[in-house]
């Protein structure tokens, strides 16, 4: 991202905020970039207590690029995606978020940035969920709190767009399975929020 990129950027994210004429006109772009977003739980049907991975695809056109969820750079921390998890409910999200393992890496020494990762084409985050131990049986749908979708092209930052993501997962009948050692702590904590 250049300068001229980041000034781009700001300008069109004040004339948003401003509500200035051509404000609607500025999120054409995720028409013009984004192919599809998509959420999924793998596997799809899974019993209470059992461990999913949930993938969040982001397919863009040729052209375009977007970031992951957290910069190596400092300089760079403000060029991610952004995903909120829902509080704990049928399943109960543990872990981190793994960013796209295929990713560019360019340095932005214009305004400070030694290694700045970007992703084109295909970006895909996983994160681990577990379906909770008292999740009753029958079909669900699991939508992220939020996720602000960050693109740009060669010469421009359009501003970040709240994209609705949802994934549906089947929960299957029987007594539930024990969880994963590794997120028993973080599932026992939650359930005892609730």
């Amino acid at each position: 991202m250049t300068r001229a990129c980041a000034l781009v950027f700001a300008t069109a994210a004040a004339a948003l905020l401003a509500g200035a004429p051509g404000a609607a006109s500025a999120q054409k772009w995720y028409e013009k970039a984004v192919k599809k977003v998509e959420g999924k739980f793998t596997p799809a049907e899974a019993k209470p207590g059992q461990t999913v991975t949930f993938t969040l695809t982001v397919e863009l056109n040729d052209g375009y690029h977007t970031y992951p969820t957290a910069q190596p750079d400092k300089q760079a921390a403000g060029m991610v995606n952004v995903i909120k998890f829902p509080h704990p409910g049928t399943v109960i999200f543990v872990g981190a978020t793994e960013d796209p393992k295929d990713f560019v890496t360019k340095e932005e020494p214009d305004i400070g940035i030694k290694e700045l990762r970007v992703n084109v084409g295909k970006a895909v985050y996983t994160h681990k969920a577990v379906v909770s131990p008292k999740a009753t049986a029958g079909e669900t749908k699991v939508k992220l709190a939020a996720f602000e979708l960050s693109v740009c092209d060669k010469m421009n930052c359009f501003p970040a767009k709240t994209v609705p993501v949802e994934a549906a997962l089947k929960v299957l009948d029987g007594p539930a399975v024990p969880v994963e050692k590794a997120y028993a702590d973080e599932v026992t904590k939650a359930l005892a929020g609730k």
